[in-house]
């Protein structure tokens, strides 16, 4: 039986890293799409979602077998949370990523947990520590490093800004989902919860894109339709369930230093599918950002690590 275990010790950790290379593929993905023809960020991201949805149905009837109903202040809760979480914070990542490259775009969404901890400083009167002031100012001095190699290749400073603030309101926007999500997690499990909350997050999506477009919009070339299929299954569904059987598997904590990677795989990715530059500022950059949320997320949180945008 621990023979057995032992040589099965390798699923949690190749899950979380799968899982992680998936969820930092998707500003690749927007990137290409965008590249590939004409397409705004609530047609592509409704699209993203229209494909995604039966998976989360699916997901949600397997989590809901044999559980209690959801009750009425939960769904007010998910309701908020699939708003702000999954809808709000994924459109201004969209929209941001129009004018940032996906290597910036990642460094910025990765300062969450910086965020997690001063929201939770000011709201739940958690103390701020000595430590918690030093990964704060390693997270950063090195976005700062990133941006300052993004303005002397960007071409243009305003275009850099703009994304920028844009994919700095997604992270805030994703920090607050996080502080709010633990206690409805906790009573209904992460993986329902999830499900439910990206449905909701649909709901959102669809209507903003009701109100804002035509029906016709969705009429988009076929690469545009293949590259929001990919980001639903490959950066969206199968990341989901492998982040969370990794955490089931290997627990928050090791999982979340996996998670780490991310920007470097997206950094890579970004060079090799989109040709950005890799500069050593940028990446001296991405390691101040890497070490401030790995001091700042010790120990890690569960709720952290399910899912992304």
């Amino acid at each position: 039986m621990a023979g057995s275990e032992a040589s099965r010790a390798w699923i949690g950790p190749a899950c979380a890293v799968v899982g992680t290379l998936g969820f930092s593929f998707k500003a690749i993905l927007i990137k290409l799409a965008y590249a590939a023809a004409p397409v705004e960020a609530i047609t592509l991201l409704a699209l993203r979602m229209l494909y995604s949805a039966p998976f989360f149905v699916a997901m949600a009837w397997w989590a809901s077998r044999g559980a209690a109903p959801v009750a009425r202040r939960d769904w007010i809760a998910i309701a908020w949370l699939g708003f702000v979480g999954y809808y709000l914070a994924s459109l201004l990542d969209f929209m941001g990523l129009a004018f940032i490259t996906a290597s910036l775009e990642r460094l910025i969404l990765f300062l969450y947990p910086t965020m997690v901890v001063l929201l939770s400083a000011f709201w739940l009167g958690k103390p701020i520590t000595r430590t918690t002031v030093i990964a704060l100012a390693l997270s950063y001095a090195g976005i700062v490093l990133a941006f300052w190699h993004d303005l002397a290749v960007s071409g243009s400073a305003a275009a850099t800004l703009t994304g920028g603030a844009l994919v700095f309101g997604s992270a805030l926007a994703y920090a607050l989902y996080l502080v709010g999500a633990g206690g409805v997690i906790g009573r209904i499990g992460s993986m329902r919860f999830i499900a439910l909350a990206m449905l909701v997050s649909t709901v959102f999506v669809l209507a903003h894109f009701a109100l804002a477009r035509p029906a016709t919009a969705l009429d988009v070339p076929g690469s545009i339709h293949s590259l929001a299929l990919a980001m639903a299954i490959f950066s969206t569904v199968i990341p989901t369930w492998l982040v969370a059987e990794a955490i089931r598997r290997i627990g928050a904590n090791r999982t979340s230093l996996v998670g780490s990677l991310g920007p470097i795989f997206t950094i890579g990715l970004a060079a090799l599918m989109l040709d950005e530059p890799v500069h050593v500022v940028q990446l001296a950059g991405a390691a101040l950002v890497v070490a401030g949320v790995l001091l700042i997320s010790r120990p890690a949180r569960a709720a952290d690590a399910v899912v992304e945008r």
